[in-house]
This record gives C-alpha cells, sequence and structure tokens, in this order.
C-alpha cells in the first residue's frame, strides 16, 4: 500500500511511520524539513516551506504515484481540512485524520463554555459534541495564527460522509512518553527525582480521570486504521483500555520510582496559585476505546507499567529548560501544606 503522511516528524509522527514500515508499506513524508528524525532509508521525504500548519499547499510530487490511503497528522479547521479533500478526492482510496477528545460536551462542560451537568462517561464515539466551537481562540494571537482556526468538529465534518474519498476520524487523548513536548508527567516525576516528601493535588483533582495515551500504543492505532479498511468511514477513540484516577497515575509512577512519600489532596483554595488547575475537574474525560479494540482487533503492545518506566527513564535523562519548579514553588507548598 501507498501511504502519504502529511506532517509525522514530531513525538508521534515517527512511531507511525516506523509501524507502517514495519508492516511493509510504501511511505511518502510530506513536511517542511525542519525536523528530520531517524527513520528508514526507504522512506520518501517531500519538503515545501509551505507544508507548515495549516497545510494548504500540496505540490504534484504528492500524487506522483497517487497515494492510496493519506493520514494527515494536524488538520486544524475547516479551511484546510477542505483543501486536502478536494486535492485528493478521486485520487486515494482513503483519508485518515488525526481529531482529539476536545470534541465531546463533556470538554466543554470542564472548560465552563457550556452549562450544564456533568456528562455520562465512559465517552462513546457517539456522545455529545460541544456546541461552542473555537475553544481556544482566545488563545490565539489574531487570525493570522492557527489556534484562531484550530477547531477538530469542524475538521470531522469536512472528512465524514465523503463518497469519493471515505474518511477515518481518531479521537486522541492527551498523549505522553518519550519526547513529550508538553511533559505531561514531568511535574510529578521531577517532584520524586528531587526527594520531595510530598505532592499536592487538589482535592477534587485527586479522583479526578482522563483518558491518556502511551505514545507506541496510539501510534500502533493509527497505523492500523491506515491499513485496515474495515475503518472507513468511521470514528475512533484511542487511548488506555482503563483510566485511572490521577491520584492513582501519580502513586503508580511513585512506585515504579521507588518513592516514598505521599500524595496529599488540598481544597482549592489551600493550594498555591502554580498549582491550582485553570478548571473545575468536576467532568471526568473518559474515553471509551472499545469500538477499535472490537471492530479492529487493537490491543497494546507496551503494558501500563513498561509505558510509565519508559516515560520515567526519558524524563530522567531529558532535564526541561523551563517549567520545573524549584525553590521557590517548593517553599510555597510547604507553606500550604503547614496551614492546612
Amino acid at each position: 500500500m501507498r501511504a502519504l503522511i502529511i506532517g509525522g516528524t514530531h513525538f508521534i509522527g515517527p512511531h507511525v511511520v516506523s509501524a507502517l514500515h514495519r508492516f511493509g508499506h510504501e511511505i511518502t513524508l510530506y513536511h517542511r524539513g525542519h525536523h528530520e528524525p531517524d527513520l528508514p532509508e526507504a522512506v520518501r521525504h517531500i519538503h515545501s516551506p509551505r507544508a507548515g500548519i495549516p497545510v494548504l499547499h500540496f505540490p504534484p510530487a504528492l500524487t506522483d504515484p497517487p497515494p492510496e490511503v493519506v493520514l494527515h497528522m494536524f488538520p486544524v479547521g475547516e479551511d484546510d481540512t477542505r483543501a486536502i479533500v478536494g486535492r485528493f478526492s478521486g485520487l486515494a482510496r482513503r483519508l485518515v485524520v488525526i481529531s482529539s477528545g476536545d470534541v465531546y460536551l463533556a470538554y466543554g462542560r470542564l472548560l465552563g463554555k457550556e452549562p450544564g451537568p456533568p456528562e455520562p462517561i465512559p465517552l462513546t464515539e457517539n456522545a455529545a459534541l460541544r456546541s461552542v466551537l473555537y475553544p481556544y481562540r482566545h488563545m490565539a494571537a489574531g487570525p493570522a495564527d492557527w489556534t484562531f482556526h484550530y477547531e477538530k468538529i469542524l475538521v470531522e465534518r469536512e472528512v465524514l460522509g465523503q463518497a469519493s474519498l471515505r474518511g477515518t476520524v481518531l479521537r486522541l487523548p492527551p498523549v505522553y512518553g518519550p519526547g513529550d513536548p508538553y511533559r505531561r508527567l514531568r511535574p510529578y516525576i521531577k517532584r520524586m527525582v528531587d526527594g520531595r516528601s510530598t505532592i499536592l493535588l487538589e482535592s477534587a483533582q485527586m479522583n479526578w480521570r482522563w483518558t491518556h495515551g502511551y505514545v507506541e500504543n496510539v501510534a500502533d492505532a493509527i497505523a492500523l486504521t491506515v491499513t485496515d479498511e474495515r475503518s472507513a468511514g468511521e470514528v475512533y477513540n484511542l487511548g488506555e483500555a482503563d483510566t485511572p484516577t490521577i491520584g492513582q497515575r501519580v502513586n503508580r509512577i511513585g512506585a515504579l520510582m521507588g518513592w516514598d512519600g505521599t500524595v496529599v489532596s488540598l481544597e482549592m483554595d489551600r493550594l498555591p496559585p502554580h498549582l491550582r488547575a485553570p478548571y473545575e475537574p468536576q467532568q471526568d474525560l473518559v474515553l471509551s476505546t472499545e469500538h477499535i479494540r472490537t471492530q479492529l482487533g487493537y490491543t497494546e503492545a507496551v503494558s501500563p507499567e513498561e509505558a510509565l518506566r519508559r516515560t520515567i527513564a526519558w524524563e530522567r535523562a531529558h532535564p526541561s529548560a523551563v517549567g520545573d519548579p524549584g525553590a521557590t514553588e517548593y517553599a510555597a507548598e510547604d507553606a500550604s501544606l503547614l496551614h492546612a
């Protein structure tokens, strides 16, 4: 099979490329050339300065020969998705796009943008979607900023229901692991490395659940949908099979690191400002991943324990240049605990 991957040089993408290569497929990677990860020599690279986010330019080389399946790793919104559908309709059989669990109404509840009671969990692919669009537009510098146009709901609308280019939508959770640009688990790992005896969590957050996914497992799921024709026209949630609470996740990290400290919960107003979440974690974001497991037979190659071990090892070996807690933050945490 000939697969064209748009993007694919950051974090998740190289693992997807490697998985497809193991399956014996012919891969073309379209990107700017700013990042050249270590990939198999057989992978064909097509570079263009106009391959940045959002991708609106598709040079003729992308269809010589025409791909059978196109995987877009980071479609932003309506315009760029419409452009890719228009470019490859009638040429490729299928289009697979990366979406997000932020499309669900539950996410709007979490952000406080959509009033109402918490949505029931787990969230299946048929769960209600947000009615308030553009969740991050307030963070954009202006209309020239791609964040201004970010809306995965509109991406999905453009992709699904196409007769000449069958679409597949993959709703991803937060993804962690070696190379995670957001360092999602680092705040806990760093404190344990520094020998902190206590890690503070907001009381509601202690029991809050948010489905995550380990990078290699998520990449394998993406590669599976690219290669399996049964995925045409489908929407899949990706992520771990069982979602622990935040407190449980931190304690699991601690057990693997030999940490003998304690996770302590405090009410929001008792926490130092740097530990206060920008939302009230009363809406759990637990994704059901049964659909891809039952229909395509997906299972994780890397266990939850091994995923954490690999993440811990990478975080230990790669100090963060910014964002790590230091003496000032630790002093504030000690004071909060003292006055609890």
